[in-house]
């Protein structure tokens, strides 16, 4: 009988989790989420009716196995702090990777990063060669082997979307969680080592929708707008109608695709903190730390200590190449950056802080002469100037 694809999301109250379960929800598709803590999860998603939450944790392998059985997508989602990384992100994917394999096999879709392709000097294009210059850029080009292994030993397949930094609601790790949190309580806005090189960064709202675009787009529906579309589109041979030797029925879909996107550039952070603080109403702060504060207080703090591993980040300016989606799916536009700075804010000041917040309605609807009409620098021009 044909239905609609099912759907797995592993990191669901997690960044990039939480903004593909929001976008698949909203689309009225059938989502299952797999979380450590089932009250936050119902806090955060409240009562979805295509929602079903199981309480768990990834790396018990027969729990995972029996919540993925059935499904036709597994979101590869799940993130550990830095210093976790090690012992924790490469088991818990090959536990993914054995989950999917059941049933003549899932499609494992995964947000990838720029991390193993160090201080690259060129855009980043799809098929760009890998060059690790940290043990945590290694250790993402090692998972990355692993799952493209498998989909091409025909276990299961993989859609691997690479993205650069990325914030927006639910984005709480302790880079991007204090600039909102001390932007609405007019405190210095945090960033490290340079303030003032063109930064590459997606809003995840927007890194959800290319991804589940191209989620979509695998079982036929287009730019599926329209949830509706996918109605017998899945079927019980498999919802991509791969078959055993890696390729599509029609001999032309590889099981390990790579897709970027890579968001916006921002001509610098300080431009983009002066956009955050016009919607807040309020002077313009921030704080800078140097090379130094951060190896002085790694010797005292474990996290710094893995931040420090890839200050090479915050010093260079890294762009992905995302041509190749833009092509696919030319109808797709960015949400306005002021939009996307006030979604972010209210988020922050409604489930973070709990306090009152309004746009600034001036900031929001500048003139034209307002610096407010600053915009981030376009994909390709940036390209162009680093190429």
């Amino acid at each position: 009988m044909n239905t609609q694809p099912t759907i797995l999301v592993l990191g669901a109250t997690g960044s990039i989790g939480y903004a593909v379960t929001e976008n698949l929800l909203a689309r009225q598709l059938p989502v299952t989420i797999l979380v450590r803590n089932r009250a936050k999860a119902e806090a955060l998603f409240l009562n979805q009716p295509t929602l079903t939450v199981v309480e768990g944790d990834v790396q018990d392998a027969e729990l995972l196995k029996r919540v993925a059985a059935d499904k036709d997508f597994i979101f590869h989602g799940i993130n550990y702090p830095y210093n976790q990384w090690f012992g924790n992100m490469d088991t818990a994917t090959q536990k993914v990777i054995d989950a999917a394999s059941q049933r003549g096999g899932a499609v494992i879709v995964f947000p990838g990063n720029i991390y193993g392709f160090g201080k690259a000097t060129e855009p980043i294009r799809e098929d760009s060669p890998v060059n690790p210059i940290a043990r945590k850029g290694q250790l993402r080009v090692e998972i990355e082997a692993m799952l493209e292994k498998a989909a091409k030993a025909g276990h299961c397949r993989v859609l691997n979307v690479r993205l650069p930094d990325f914030w927006g609601p639910n984005v709480l790790n302790d880079g991007v969680r204090p600039i909102f949190e001390n932007a609405l309580q007019g405190k210095a806005l945090p960033w490290l080592y340079t303030i003032d090189i063109p930064h590459q960064a997606v809003y995840t709202k927007d890194a959800a929708e290319v991804i589940v675009r191209l989620m979509l787009r695998s079982v036929g529906a287009g730019n599926a707008s329209d949830a509706g579309k996918l109605s017998g589109i899945a079927s019980d041979a498999g919802v991509l109608g791969y078959s055993s030797d890696g390729t599509s029925d029609a001999g032309s879909t590889p099981a390990y695709q790579v897709f970027n996107y890579g968001g916006q550039v921002h001509p610098s952070m300080r431009s983009f903190f002066s956009q955050i603080a016009e919607l807040t109403g309020k002077p313009l702060k921030t704080q800078v730390y140097s090379p130094l504060f951060v190896s002085v207080m790694g010797l005292f703090l474990p996290i710094l200590r893995e931040v420090k591993e890839m200050g090479y980040l915050y010093q260079n300016t890294v762009v992905l190449d995302d041509t190749k989606v833009r092509s696919l799916f030319p109808d797709f536009q960015e949400t306005p950056l002021k939009q996307a700075l006030a979604e972010t804010l209210t988020w922050f000041a409604n489930h973070q802080l709990k306090i009152e917040f309004t746009p600034s309605a001036g900031a929001l609807n500048p003139s034209r002469n307002s610096s407010a009409n600053a915009q981030p620098e376009t994909r390709q021009g940036l390209i162009r100037s680093i190429s």
